[in-house]
């Protein structure tokens, strides 16, 4: 989220000076921007939410930016402006009000938990987490400082196995391509994703994984642009509609 050439240089001229004063006023007044910022693994949910509160807040526009927890963070603490800030883990929040960047107390609003993404037809008959290391099997998984890497070393612990991962990556949405795209043949995703992308991949679930529940909080941003409308997008969030969405989506809600 052309026109054609104007030979005349007054008429474009004539034409730059209209759309400013008009349509570019008429955008500046009547539309205003919450900037949210999401873990990958919202995308999905936070696509259909934003829509939802589109449509009933007439004017207002929801500009969604998804990246890995611990790269919006650092982001974050550089200085990047935003009103809301939605962590897949209680640790990159922490990071985040430690370093004075949150305007209000986190509140989670949803916990995920990983699952054995793998192609349809689970061609290499993946079961549990220790079919993971197969000799010559190809698996990805989130890197250790993202949410989903984080929760991966939780459940190898939990399994007394390291899996020999082929590469680690940014985010949750990174692991999954590499799935859907034959690159891989197996990678550790939380449920949503997988439920995300049913039709191209399928899940594995493993009982470790309920030692590595992430709970996920939502914060107000310090100096945010727009306060007020940020606060009203956390409440619906956390609100009814939030709660119908998130789950739709395969996430547990609080």
């Amino acid at each position: 989220m052309v026109k054609p050439r104007v030979v005349a240089a007054f008429a474009g001229f004539t034409l730059l000076l209209a759309g400013c004063s008009t349509g570019g006023a008429e955008q500046a007044q009547g539309e205003r921007t919450v900037t949210v910022l999401a873990a990958a693994s919202l995308t999905e949910s936070f696509d259909e939410l934003a829509g939802r509160f589109e449509a009933e807040n007439p004017g207002v526009r929801v500009q969604l930016d998804y990246a890995g927890s611990s790269t919006l963070v650092e982001q974050l603490t550089q200085g990047r402006r935003a009103d809301v800030f939605a962590s897949a883990d209680g640790k990159n929040m922490a990071k985040a009000t430690a370093a004075g960047v949150t305007g209000g107390e986190p509140q989670v609003f949803a916990t995920n938990e990983l699952t054995i993404a793998v192609p349809k037809g689970n061609p290499e008959h993946i079961a549990s987490l220790a079919d993971l290391n197969a000799p010559g099997r190809l698996v990805v998984q989130c890197a250790p400082q993202v949410p989903c890497g984080s929760a991966a070393r939780t459940v190898e612990q939990a399994a007394g196995l390291r899996i020999n991962a082929a590469s680690e990556e940014n985010d949750v949405k990174s692991v999954l391509r590499k799935v859907t795209a034959g690159e891989a043949d197996a990678g550790l995703v939380y449920v949503t994703d997988a439920k995300a992308a049913a039709g191209q991949v399928q899940a594995v679930d493993f009982p470790e994984a309920q030692r590595a529940i992430n709970d996920y909080p939502i914060a107000s941003l310090k100096d945010a642009p727009e306060p007020e409308l940020g606060a009203r997008f956390l409440d619906y969030v956390r609100g009814p509609v939030g709660e119908e969405v998130l789950t739709a989506h395969g996430f547990g809600t609080e």
